[in-house]
């Protein structure tokens, strides 16, 4: 394995095969950059694409998305999940407005910044600025993992540190941007977690891990976080004109300002239909349905959330926090899980 053609194959692969996504730009926007990764961090990217360009044709720059409201931001973020990111992104937005709008150049700076950390600060400062310095993600790690055939996790110190100088040593030969991001594609396109297609892979000749001759042996598995099942109710209450009543959630750290039917975790010792009753900001007169529930994740948690759907005669006056919307087009910052409700009404 020579590093100096293991970084002139790696680039030449990426120019030809990188996927044309919207904040690939020549040259490369800083801020563009920051809202892509953002956005990609444990959200696939077709679910990003068409996010990030709404989000960024809203807010084309820190300046004007500093301007915005939090409720704002959170609905051109809604569908993506992981709300923190987007509060994190807005908090940063006017701390570098205020500051006079221009993002700092060097990962050191950037990592200052609030949300982000040493990933996004080396990728935003490698690919806009060229400071050589590795963006190790996930896909990096386990590039660079199976090239070496590292024994040691990615995660830990040891490991990282073994990948971290596997890619200096590449940008030496090559720039740095282009090299981490072509790592980063290789990861997430060729030498994937499961059946890495090693025959389009740019460092396949050199790779230790397919020598030994099972790639997917690296990196060692991890200890896995355990996942926590979870049981919700969600009152689905719906006017004549087909309106839904949402609650802005003010309780909890996953779902904390976005908008949802109200929702409360199933006491099994009691009846469903006074617990609905109870998740209800007036006093009901007609009767309830239950349908089928509905599955959804948010990071470790599994949860079946089954609706309650109450359909009443006329609309009532409701207190501060909720609001009548139309359940397609909410206009509000929300989750996937109404998206979900609402096909379960429909099916």
């Amino acid at each position: 394995m020579t590093i100096m053609s293991d970084a002139d194959r790696l680039v030449a692969w990426f120019d030809a095969n990188a996927r044309p996504l919207p904040w690939r730009t020549i040259p490369r926007d800083s801020y563009r950059s920051l809202v892509s990764e953002l956005m990609a961090q444990q959200t696939q990217l077709d679910r990003v694409v068409p996010r990030f360009e709404v989000f960024v044709r809203r807010f084309p720059n820190l300046v004007v998305l500093a301007e915005a409201s939090e409720d704002e931001v959170l609905e051109l973020w809604s569908g993506l999940g992981y709300y923190r990111r987007a509060r994190l992104l807005h908090a940063l937005a006017r701390e570098v407005a205020a500051a006079g709008g221009e993002l700092p150049t060097t990962a050191a700076e950037l990592e200052k910044l609030p949300g982000i950390g040493p990933y996004t600060a080396a990728a935003i400062a490698s690919m806009v600025h060229g400071e050589a310095v590795p963006a190790v993600d996930g896909n990096i790690a386990r590039v660079g993992t199976r090239v070496l055939a590292v024994a040691d996790d990615p995660r830990t110190k040891a490991g990282k540190s073994a990948v971290g100088e596997w890619v200096r040593a590449l940008m030496k030969h090559a720039s740095p941007g282009p090299v981490n991001e072509a790592l980063m594609e290789l990861g997430a396109t060729v030498c994937t977690p499961v059946q890495p297609d090693c025959g389009l892979c740019p460092l396949s000749d050199g790779c230790r891990a397919r020598t030994e001759g099972d790639p997917a042996l690296y990196p060692r598995p991890r200890r896995t976080r355990s996942a926590i099942d979870l049981k919700w109710l969600a009152a689905l209450i719906e006017d004549p004109t087909g309106r839904w009543l949402l609650r802005q959630v003010a309780e909890g750290p996953i779902l904390r300002g976005l908008w949802l039917p109200p929702f409360v975790e199933i006491d099994e010792a009691r009846g469903l239909e006074i617990q609905a009753l109870e998740l209800l900001p007036f006093e009901l007169d007609s009767a309830m349905e239950f349908l089928r529930p509905v599955k959804h994740s948010i990071t470790h948690r599994r949860i079946q959330v089954t609706p309650a759907r109450i359909r009443i005669g006329h609309s009532v006056r409701v207190p501060e926090g909720w609001s009548w919307v139309d359940p397609a087009v909410p206009n509000l910052p929300t989750s996937s899980l109404l998206g979900k409700l609402l096909r379960s009404v429909d099916a």
